[in-house]
């Protein structure tokens, strides 16, 4: 990746601070004018005698012709959002979706509903709607219409038109089936590079998944001890008169330096966990669009052996191949773009993470070290003071 050349190779007359650094990149891929922006916030709890549950407002601003209005205002649970991504997903099988935070508690989080999961979850519900509404195809999907400005009754109507129980079990029919069979026949090279490389980026993304927040709650463990060591040496300054203001200098670098790692970890938990994870998530949504694609094709391989044993009534088939060729075609192409597209933006994303990671580090280690750096100078000054007093007659 040159850009990551040319960042590895910046000049040693550069000035080197976070805020400096952070110019010097160029990042690609800049947004382009936007005509579709939402917003989700206001969290809203719901106790009822069934079930708890949480809402969620979204707020949708455009200027397209195709909606009625320029801005709408509904509420959303977490089931609304699962709907939205099935029906775009059963849409187009061949565009990758994206990701929706787990349904259940996800890693760290001790009850369901604490401030820290329903706020991680918006964010997460924030991101995917965004993701959707940036897609070049999903944005003008006719479901997402309905969910940005359906009210709720309505939203519940537009829901049980969907496919019924037999059609959806006619479809999960032919997906095992499929599966069933085995792999596909004369798999284009493309899609054959594409599953080896996903293969190759779950096991990575995973790993760094796990190290993060390993990592995240070693910091934690940290901070909650600095925060219990800083006291202790203000305690002890009561009962040592001669050392009492060196002490209380280190329970304030202590202190100083534990804010500073608190904001650190600010940075790992906003920054750095969320796109972790999220990519962590694509990665399995990844694997099922490459074998929604195998059972598009998997589909025309077997009408084609079917034709091949058949020696009457060929022209049904023939048909009938012919239209699953154009299928596979146009999902084989779908595919490709969104491919590049997604391999794109996920390049741009982890580009900037970890330069917001690194950047983050320096600062804190910058503002640690020059914590330090003024006790040792005042204490070097104090000894200087006590010496020129005892060489006096």
């Amino acid at each position: 990746d040159t850009s990551l050349a040319e960042v590895n190779s910046f000049s040693t007359s550069v000035p080197i601070s976070p805020s400096s650094m952070i110019n010097q990149y160029k990042f690609e891929d800049e947004p382009e004018l936007r005509d579709l922006f939402i917003t989700v916030d206001d969290p809203e709890s719901h106790i009822t005698a069934i079930e708890t549950f949480i809402t969620y407002r979204v707020v949708t601003k455009t200027s397209r012709g195709e909606f009625d209005s320029s801005e709408y205002e509904v509420r959303r649970r977490y089931q609304d959002f699962l709907w939205l991504k099935s029906k775009l997903e059963e849409a187009h099988p061949a565009l990758i979706i994206p990701p929706l935070p787990e349904k259940f508690i996800m890693k760290g989080m001790v009850e369901r509903f604490n401030d820290e999961f329903i706020e991680t979850r918006r964010k997460a519900l924030h991101k995917f709607l965004n993701r959707i509404a940036d897609h070049p195809t999903l944005t003008f999907n006719e479901d997402f219409k309905i969910f940005l400005t359906a009210q709720a009754w309505e939203l519940s109507s537009h829901k049980k038109q969907g496919p019924g129980l037999l059609s959806r079990m006619g479809q999960t029919v032919r997906a095992v089936a499929s599966s069933v069979r085995g792999g596909v026949k004369n798999r284009p090279e493309m899609f054959i590079e594409i599953n080896d490389y996903v293969e190759t980026f779950s096991q990575k993304i995973n790993v760094l998944d796990k190290i993060a927040h390993r990592i995240y709650k070693e910091e934690r463990e940290y901070f909650n001890e600095m925060k219990e060591y800083g006291p202790i040496h203000t305690l002890w300054s009561a009962s040592e008169e001669d050392i009492a203001d060196s002490l209380k200098g280190v329970a304030s670098c202590i202190d100083k330096c534990c804010k500073a790692t608190e904001r650190r970890m600010a940075g790992l938990s906003e920054n750095l966990l969320p796109i972790l994870h999220e990519y962590v998530l694509y990665s399995e949504i990844l694997m099922g669009v490459l074998k929604r694609r195998d059972q598009i094709q998997g589909e025309l391989d077997s009408k084609v052996d079917a034709l091949a044993n058949k020696k009457t009534e060929k022209d049904p088939f023939s048909e009938e191949i012919g239209k699953l060729e154009d299928k596979v075609e146009c999902a084989n192409n779908a595919l490709k773009a969104d491919w590049d597209r997604w391999k794109q933006n996920m390049q741009f994303d982890m580009r900037s993470t970890f330069t917001n990671m690194a950047e983050n580090n320096l600062r804190y280690y910058e503002e640690c070290l020059a914590t330090w750096e003024s006790f040792l100078a005042s204490q070097t000054v104090d000894l200087h003071v006590e010496e020129d007093s005892e060489d006096r007659p």
